[in-house]
């Protein structure tokens, strides 16, 4: 029975780049239920996980005895109930209430408690290394491939799409187009493949990469050094700095765990060859880097026509400043809004002030004097989305006038429509509260506290599987906190869940060794 169960986990997880297909989450495929296709896959393949697991009555005995995961169960309910309670009343300048529904953030708490279901499995599915390697290579190789063939055809989805116009989404150029004269701009170069979310996976390619990296140098063959230089190059297409970075500070940190481990556990022996072609491909992909869309994105945002267009932005200002300045003083009261209301549909762009921002994420028409703040800012300030994202989130909580919602958060529903936060942890903190966060993305942080911890104190335990398997999980972590847009997606934290599960099998399997000699 545990072979099936650990068949079936091997087929969930290999499914899920396939269910993070980007029509997935847009019409007229995410219209046809309730909720997203992938979501409804996800949570029907979790119960039938949980129909194998239970179905041996060992199993459930072993649960029985497992008082702390019962009282956890039992505090997550009854947050969950609260948080329900709390978040259906709410206070705010929009009509709509951000379109909040039970039914929807009821699905999402669902949706959050599925990857922490998925560690448990794992660590009870006794993953053998061979079988684990089998599921890392499947994903290596279903993400890097898709990436850089599309790239290559120019039919891949642009990283950076949000910052066209609405219906635009595919490149322009391939990677030969890095290397022309005057190439195109970088958001028609950067590639995420056919998959949803570019910060997302960048944050899965850097999960696995230093996973990729101890296959190469503890099977080194062809068809593994192959896996790795298209994860590589396929890094350096999606163009984000977690990606395009990541593959060097990754790289220069698996190496330094691989001496440490040959000079001081002395668990594992140099691979000559292994480390000789990582080091070529590190150099190839640092030359390739040059000319890459996250360099061409500092260069653009740093060039003279933008520092121009700046100036020229400038000198428009003062000249719509007086017009401001004036209408502020001739209105009053209602006539005064109504003059801001025009003033901002008008004048929005001279401020830099990002459009779905103002008229979607946060509407001026109900709130202009929050954007009269914002106006009043530098425009380094203006233009740093992040500080508006959480400016806008404090603004909303700040009409609710809850105390509670420090606690149990405004809800993820009300959260995403406004906009979802490019910080993993303070986005939770905003949508769950400090609560939920705990509960929710905090036992993460326990989990890899408590490997972590094993690691540090106990000499069995730092051998190099499980400092790559650490080193890894924790870029993850690292880049949710840096970029966002991690944690509250399936793709990323069940591949997650099940490195973590893994992970945390080995510590179990070698405490068991170390009492049995």
């Amino acid at each position: 029975m545990n072979n099936k169960l650990k068949t079936s986990l091997f087929w969930f997880i290999f499914l899920q780049p396939f269910l993070d297909i980007y029509w997935f989450y847009y019409p007229p495929l995410s219209t046809i239920f309730r909720f997203a296709i992938p979501t409804i896959i996800r949570i029907l393949g979790i119960i039938f996980l949980l129909g194998i697991f239970f179905s041996q009555k060992y199993n459930w005995k072993r649960l029985t005895k497992q008082r702390w995961l019962i009282a956890y169960t039992i505090i997550l309910i009854i947050y969950s109930l609260l948080h329900l309670w709390h978040v259906k009343d709410f206070n705010s300048v929009d009509p709509s209430g951000y379109q909040y529904s039970s039914i929807g953030e009821l699905f999402y708490l669902v949706r959050m408690a599925l990857p922490l279901i998925t560690i448990y499995l794992t660590y009870y599915s006794d993953f053998s290394e061979k079988k684990f390697k089998s599921v890392i290579k499947w994903l290596v190789g279903i993400f890097s491939s898709t990436i850089v063939i599309t790239n290559l055809f120019t039919i891949s989805l642009m990283s950076y799409e949000i910052v066209l116009e609405p219906g635009t989404h595919f490149i322009k150029g391939n990677i030969f187009n890095w290397f022309a004269k005057n190439p195109f701009n970088y958001y028609f170069l950067a590639s995420k493949g056919l998959f949803y979310k570019a910060n997302t996976l960048s944050a899965i390619m850097l999960l696995l990469l230093p996973l990729m990296l101890y296959i190469v140098v503890t099977e080194f063959n062809w068809k593994n050094l192959i896996l790795y230089i298209l994860q590589s190059l396929a890094m350096l297409e999606l163009g984000t700095k977690v990606a395009s970075v990541g593959l060097f500070l990754a790289t220069i940190m698996f190496i330094g765990f691989y001496i440490f481990n040959i000079l001081v556990t002395k668990d594992i022996k140099l691979n000559k060859k292994a480390i000789f072609s990582i080091i070529i491909v590190s150099i190839g992909s640092g030359l390739l880097f040059s000319y890459s869309p996250a360099v061409q994105r500092v260069s653009y945002d740093s060039s003279p026509t933008s520092l121009q267009t700046t100036k020229k932005s400038k000198k428009t200002t003062k000249h719509v400043n007086d017009i401001l300045e004036t209408g502020l003083k001739k209105y009053n009261g209602k006539a005064k809004k109504r003059f801001l209301v025009r003033f901002i549909r008008k004048y929005a762009p001279v401020y830099a002030l990002n459009k779905n921002f103002v008229e979607k994420s946060y509407s001026y028409k109900y709130d202009p004097y929050f954007w009269l703040k914002i106006m009043n800012w530098p425009i380094s300030q203006r233009r740093d989305y992040r500080l508006l994202e959480r400016s806008m989130l404090d603004q909303v909580i700040k009409n609710n006038n809850n105390k509670l919602d420090k606690w149990f958060g405004i809800s993820y529903i009300r959260e995403n429509n406004i906009f979802k936060l490019e910080r993993d942890f303070l986005a939770q903190k905003y949508s769950l509260g400090w609560i939920g966060m705990i509960l929710f993305t905090g036992l993460y942080l326990v989990v890899l506290a408590y490997c972590g911890i094993n690691w540090l104190i106990k000499k069995a335990y730092r051998n190099f599987e499980n400092s790559v398997l650490l080193m890894s999980t924790t870029s993850l972590i690292i880049s949710a906190f840096y970029a966002g847009n991690v944690l509250d997606f399936l793709t990323a934290t069940f591949i997650f869940a099940f490195i973590l599960g893994y992970l945390l099998s080995r510590i179990k399997q070698e405490k068991s060794l170390g009492k049995n000699s």
